[in-house]
Formats: structure tokens, sequence, C-alpha cells
């Protein structure tokens, strides 16, 4: 007995699409969109709805280009208008993506909540900031999930003050220009001493009175509205103050001992492996182990090790795979903490690459 292949007749599939889901009145609704332009449109950057939807029609599954039915759009939205119902779906409606895509989303904006962390926050004893590969790390210590609808700036914010509960980090302060009458320069400065700020600089000028300080952001708002009622005017200067000059190889050692001692764990990091190298190479001096030191001897970082365990172990170490990337290149090997500050200096590049816009 023969079977014939059954077709559909009339069926519209629609590939390569973004689709928004919308559940109301226990009847599910979506409508085709183009990729990368439905986050555009909700955040404002995109304006015209038809550069949004590949057509301002309604379905009941895109996939199989089921249409939805009339009687079913009049019972869920009170009106069978494609383009008025299109709107509402764009609107509330929740967007479908792959599991894969998904999981980049979530990575992209785990890495943009943490460089927002990162360039806000400093760490109070060295008054600059930790590095992003330290923020990251924090964040999973104390098991941050990144909330896809909320905006990353919040969250950033709101792990700012999580990770303060847990580990010595504080808000990087603002730069303020305070421009003030002359005769209240006393309740001015008495309000600063309140809010611990820093002030820089005054400067008189006529019968006004130039105050030059760093605040708290926590405080701006006040400071804000005490300056207005004297009255006077604010100017923000810099919207985060980290101490100057370059970003020191001590500064990382500090970053990964803070995490290791909040995870009882022992870090490996090549800062640690070059102190380890130092101590060593001191003491063969005093011992006189120079044959040893050669016999255990890198080429590619043209550095010895005393120890036979530490000469195999490093060369699982990212000291000496990079140093093996520079040697391909024809570029002379680095030490372990030239190493380290170069690394960072590709992390810091790759960063600025994947967030500039």
């Amino acid at each position: 007995m023969s079977r014939s292949l059954v077709q559909p007749i009339g069926q519209k599939r629609l590939t390569n699409v973004a689709v928004v889901r919308l559940k109301k009145h226990g009847l599910r609704f979506e409508i085709a969109c183009y990729k990368n332009k439905v986050l555009s449109w909700r955040s404002g950057v995109e304006k015209d709805l038809d550069e949004v939807l590949q057509s301002q029609t309604v379905y009941s599954n895109v996939s199989k280009g089921v249409l939805a039915k009339s009687k079913d759009l009049n019972a869920a939205f009170g009106t069978d208008d494609q383009a008025k119902i299109c709107l509402e779906i764009m609107e509330k409606g929740e967007l479908q993506v792959a599991g894969k895509e998904r999981d980049s989303q979530l990575s992209n904006q785990f890495r943009d909540i943490a460089t927002i962390v990162m360039e806000k926050t400093i760490n109070p004893q060295t008054q600059r900031p930790y590095p992003i590969s330290m923020i990251e790390r924090l964040m999973h210590e104390i098991h941050f999930a990144v909330d896809p609808h909320q905006n990353s700036k919040k969250q950033a914010l709101e792990l700012i003050r999580e990770l303060q509960k847990h580990f010595p980090i504080k808000r990087s302060p603002m730069r303020l220009r305070l421009i003030i009458p002359e005769g209240s320069i006393s309740p001015l400065m008495e309000k600063l001493s309140t809010w611990g700020a820093n002030v820089i600089s005054k400067d008189e000028s006529g019968n006004q009175l130039c105050v030059v300080c760093e605040i708290e952001p926590g405080f701006f708002r006040d400071c804000d509205s005490f300056v207005r009622s004297i009255p006077g005017w604010v100017e923000i200067l810099a919207v985060s103050v980290h101490a100057e000059g370059e970003t020191r190889v001590d500064q990382h050692e500090e970053a990964d001992e803070l995490l290791s001692l909040s995870t009882k764990a022992v870090s490996n990091s090549v800062a640690q492996l070059g102190e380890r190298m130092q101590r060593q190479n001191i003491s063969e001096e005093g011992r006189g182990g120079e044959e040893q030191a050669k016999k255990n001897r890198c080429g590619t970082c043209d550095a010895a090790f005393g120890d036979a365990r530490e000469y195999r172990d490093h060369f699982k170490t990212d000291w000496h795979k990079h140093n093996l990337r520079r040697k391909a290149r024809k570029l002379p090997p680095l030490s372990a903490e030239e190493c380290l500050a170069d690394m960072e200096s590709d992390d810091y590049k790759s960063d600025l690459n994947n967030y500039s816009f």
C-alpha cells in the first residue's frame, strides 16, 4: 500500500528573524522582526517601526507561518488592527532568542557591568581602580547573576553596594567646582567637612569664591541643593576621579591577595610566581646554587629555576605562554612583572574595543 506525502499548502515560513512573543487572554501572539533592531527600538535609537518589523502581521507561530485569527485578536486586544497590535507586542512582548545568542548577550552584559563598576570604584588603599579581571572574579565570588531585563548601569550601582559588604572597595569621588558668594564660605566649608569632602583649591575673584573639591557621589544631590540655596551653582569637572599615574603591578598583587583571603584559596597568578622566583634567585645566590640554576633554565623566558618541580610548572604558566607568542613574532622575552603588565594592557585594549560605540 503506497502512502502519499502530505505537504502543507500556503504555509509561509520566516527564517533568520527575531521573534517577539506576547501571551495574552490565554493565547500566544508573535511578530517577526529584524535581528538587532528590537533592542535598538526599545532603547529609543530606532524610531521607525517599519525598520524593525519584517511585516505588520500578527502570528500565532512565526516559525510555521501560522497567522493569528481575527476573533483571537479581538478577544485579546479588543481590535484587529494589525499595526496597533504589533506596537503593543513590541512594547510588552518578550524577545525570543536562541540559547547561544542568549548566553552571548548575558556574557556581554556581564562584562559591561564589570566595566561600569571598574570605572566608578577604587581601591581605598591605593586610590586606583581594580582591574576588570579582578572585578569579574569578585562578581563570580558573590554569585552575581545578570538580569537581562534591567539596565546595566542600575545593576552596576546595586553591585557596588553588595561588593562593599564583602571587599574593601568604594565609589571613586566626583570633582566639583562650587561658585558661591564671598560671604557664604563658612557654612559651605562646614557642610563639606560633614560630607568628608577633600578641598583641592580656593580661588577668590571679585565678590565670588570658587572652590574645587572632591566628594563622594552619594552626597552630590545634597551639595547641589545646598549651593543653589546660597545662591550659587555647581560645575561637574569629573564624574569619577582616580589617582594619577600608571597602574602598578603590585596593585594587581594586592587584588589577588584580597580574593585569596576571601576565598581562603591559593592564587597561582603570574605576579606571585614572579615574587617566588625572585626569592628563589636570592636564596640561590646565598647558598651558591648557580649550577642548579643553570641546569633548570628556560631559554624562552631567560629565567633560571633552582627547583625542578617549579621548573616544570613554569611551562604551564601564562608567563611562559605569553613569551612563546612573543618569540614567534621575534620579540624579546619579558620578565614576570613585565608580562603581567603587558597582558593587562592587552585586556584593557580589548575591553575598549568591545565597549566602544
